[in-house]
């Protein structure tokens, strides 16, 4: 049997007063998702354990079928394996956005989706006034840094403090003094920088520094092959998604046009999905868009983009016949603008029949698979 599994990040949500009291999944218009649950069978699953902060490294390692508890470090040392940052035992690898402050107030967690060139400009300057850590380019705002030697820290994600004052959410802990000294030095650095320039002649939002979280020492996770006897796949624009992979052996499929936003090329992730399968057991398309509009508080853009995906998803329906899963790995409620760690809407096509008339938080909540927790997930999709 092969299995394909397309996850919408961030697409659950609660009900909203502007949809009539529905859900972004309750009023979008969804057919292939409806289908997939009125022929399939439906639960909810709890992706973000006790204790745990509800990200998407948290969310996604549960659903590909990992136990956090036992093997997450942090984002950014998974998001190092993805870039090939090699990790000696003592360094610290943190997730570094680059992102808009003004007045000492976090106005933008992405710098306005900065462009990953321009980031990487931002990034070669930075590294000339730093020392002890080392910053390296990913894709758009994400990108990462290095403390060699680190003792780690306690930091916020900047999207969950957009619109207020930073001085309350700066690291704390042993990396303490050098993660500010970076960031300090980065805002002396990108203030004049010509990449910024050109921004605010396009009215864009410029990078005013950068803001690193969620670091860690390097992981090491058990082959995804070893573990559940499948060759898998990993379709996504994200260098977390994409770590995640390489961290468990799984083949990393580069897709053009995939740019973890909202313009993403929905159908072409699920036609290489169907290319790829040919050849593997299981393949993961990992979709943005939906978290991002969330983060975005845009009520418009997330039911665009749960649409889009719910169209490419008929080209999965159609070109395969294997076992077809669709879920969230968590809230991103539109009022929030961050992620919560509330159980999400699952559906699986092949394994049964259960009656539920579309795919949403209200149905599945009625579903046969009842409420699940973490690697259960797997385990009802492969058995």
């Amino acid at each position: 049997m092969k299995y394909i599994v397309i996850l919408g990040d961030g697409m659950a949500d609660e009900e909203i007063e502007a949809l009539g009291g529905m859900t972004p999944l309750q009023y979008a218009d969804t057919p292939n998702m409806d289908y997939i649950a009125g022929e399939g069978r439906c639960g909810m699953l709890k992706t973000v354990p006790e204790g745990f902060e509800p990200g998407s490294d948290i969310a996604n390692l549960s659903v590909i079928g990992y136990d956090p508890a036992k093997c997450y470090t942090g984002r950014g040392p998974l998001e190092a394996v993805n870039i090939g940052v090699e990790l000696d035992d003592n360094d610290i690898a943190y997730r570094c956005n680059l992102v808009t402050i003004m007045n000492g107030v976090m106005e933008d967690f992405s710098a306005g989706h900065i462009s990953s060139n321009e980031g990487r400009q931002l990034i070669a300057t930075l590294n000339e006034g730093i020392t002890g850590a080392v910053a390296y380019p990913g894709i758009s705002y994400r990108n990462l840094l290095v403390v060699n030697g680190g003792k780690g820290a306690t930091t916020t994600p900047p999207h969950d403090i957009v619109g207020m004052e930073i001085d309350d959410y700066l690291p704390e802990g042993g990396d303490r003094d050098i993660l500010l000294q970076c960031m300090e030095a980065s805002s002396k650095a990108f203030e004049k920088h010509p990449a910024n320039k050109e921004r605010i002649k396009k009215g864009l939002n410029m990078a005013t520094g950068i803001w690193p979280w969620s670091g860690g020492k390097k992981p090491t996770l058990e082959s995804f092959k070893t573990k559940y006897g499948l060759r898998g796949g990993m379709i996504s624009a994200v260098d977390l998604l994409n770590g995640i992979a390489r961290a468990a052996g799984m083949k990393v499929i580069s897709v053009p046009g995939a740019t973890g936003y909202l313009d993403t090329d929905y159908e072409a992730k699920m036609r290489y999905a169907l290319d790829a399968i040919k050849d593997l057991d299981y393949v993961y398309v990992h979709v943005e868009a939906p978290d991002e509009a969330g983060h975005l508080g845009d009520i418009e853009e997330k039911v665009r983009a749960i649409e889009r995906l719910d169209k490419a998803i008929g080209i999965v329906l159609k070109g395969f016949d294997g076992v077809v899963a669709v879920l969230p790995d968590h809230p991103t409620p539109i009022h929030l603008k961050t992620h919560t760690s509330d159980p999400v809407p699952f559906a699986i096509l092949g394994k049964g029949k259960d009656g539920c008339r579309s795919f949403c938080e209200k149905e599945a909540k009625n579903g046969s698979f009842g409420l699940i927790y973490g690697q259960e997930f797997i385990l009802n999709l492969i058995s």
